[in-house]
């Protein structure tokens, strides 16, 4: 009687414990996965870039990036790597959540586009290894994925190049694309008073540079920084420098839909005359910075004018695709020429103190910047800072921001803003 008591105890033994022990053990390593699904689908849902050829490349080396042994995503208790990551676009988020294998779309897809990572692994047995069904193999698969896509529209844009374009349309009737037009070219050049400068190709559209100086630090490489980065938090306690913000407490990287806009308060990136020699140093050292976007042969001037030039340019390397294109489904790069920048209703011509200007952020839109067409470099040096640049809407996501109104007070939300979003996780 005793040998069949313990011929029928030692399974239900071996499975109290196997709930202790490998029940506890598998729900870390689900937690682990969950971990490692969320930065993977973030990552590749950050490659979004709208084009073919890029799509599916940039957004699954970005997720198996993520689970790379040395950004500390592994599993069984942070023992064990990884071997990879699945990844899968939907066009909703209904599909992207259910799973839906059948309704899997192209990655490069027309926004919104939603990427699922699932990640699957053996997870090890201990007591439950001796029961039936798992003693070959002594494992069980734990698996878990999630949901990863740009948000809605942002009313505050962070992470921007400081770069404020005149809307071509200053009627505000065209509230989509503002009057440019998709996979059209623009000559973008340094807002100047007097006849506007030859065009290098398409239509021709004045920029200025967006007061985002912190006064603690040197002026030429934040202009570097921010031309090859966009506008990063500041180092210090320093409020936005933009004192005609509606709402002061808005982050120094930030711009906000509905804010008037300023110059940098140094004046070195006023406005000249169309016919000068050459512009501000701000406006050079700030296409210096876009320079590093497509190659590194950059010009003397860069180097003499951008303080610490040498260690700077040092940490930004150009997009992997440097050709020319009028398509931009073509381009298959990493997302280095992207710039998302501020479209503005009117050109300020000062640093505006009076905030007395009509020159008021409209929304956010997108450019591809081009090289020369002829082959030549980049030329962060031209009298009129002149870049040739692409429009293709709000094909990426921003990397931060916010869709609501917290900063940006007068953006009409509920679905009335237009233009590209933020990476957000969706499950």
């Amino acid at each position: 009687m005793s040998l069949q008591l313990l011929v029928i105890l030692v399974p239900v033994l071996f499975g109290l414990m196997g709930f202790a022990l490998d029940f506890g053990r598998l729900y870390l390593i689900r937690g682990e996965l969950n971990q490692a699904a969320n930065a993977s689908a973030l990552a590749a849902a950050a490659q979004l870039a709208g084009t073919a050829t890029a799509a599916d490349t940039n957004i699954t080396n970005a997720a198996q990036q993520a689970i790379n042994p040395t950004n500390g995503n592994m599993y069984n208790f942070g023992g064990t790597v990884i071997p990879s990551v699945s990844v899968n676009c939907f066009s909703t988020l209904a599909d992207a959540s259910s799973n839906n294998s059948g309704a899997t779309t192209d990655c490069a897809s027309t926004p919104p586009v939603f990427v699922q990572a699932s990640i699957s692994v053996p997870a090890p047995l201990l007591f439950w290894r001796l029961l039936p069904g798992t003693a070959q193999t002594g494992t069980t698969t734990v698996a878990s994925y999630a949901v990863a896509g740009m948000s809605s529209p942002l009313c505050t844009g962070c992470g921007i190049v400081p770069f404020g374009v005149l809307a071509p349309d200053a009627s505000g009737a065209d509230t989509v694309n503002w009057g440019f037009v998709q996979n059209s070219l623009y000559t973008f050049y340094y807002s100047c008073s007097g006849t506007a400068p030859t065009v290098l190709a398409g239509a021709a559209v004045p920029y200025v540079i967006l007061n985002r100086v912190d006064p603690n630090f040197d002026e030429s490489d934040q202009m570097f920084r921010q031309g090859a980065q966009g506008i990063q938090g500041a180092a210090t306690t320093t409020t936005n420098p933009n004192a005609c913000l509606a709402n002061t407490t808005t982050p120094f990287s930030c711009v906000n839909i509905g804010d008037i806009e300023q110059l940098p308060a140094s004046g070195l990136a006023n406005p000249a005359a169309c016919t000068a020699v050459a512009q501000g140093t701000d406006v050079t050292a700030a296409l210096c910075g876009v320079e590093s976007r497509l190659d590194t042969s950059f010009p003397t001037n860069c180097i003499s004018d951008v303080t610490d030039f040498d260690s700077l340019s040092a940490g930004f390397q150009p997009d992997l695709d440097p050709a020319y294109y009028t398509d931009y489904s073509g381009y298959s790069g990493n997302g280095r020429r992207l710039i998302t920048v501020a479209v503005l209703s009117a050109m300020p011509t000062d640093n505006n103190a009076s905030c007395g200007t009509a020159s008021t952020v409209v929304g956010f839109r997108q450019f591809l910047v081009n090289p020369p067409a002829d082959g030549t470099t980049f030329s962060p040096t031209d009298p009129n800072g002149r870049f040739v640049a692409l429009y293709v809407g709000s094909v990426a996501p921003i990397a931060q921001g916010w869709f609501d109104s917290r900063y940006a007070g007068s953006c009409q939300v509920n679905g009335t803003v237009q233009g590209p979003g933020k990476v957000v996780l969706h499950q």
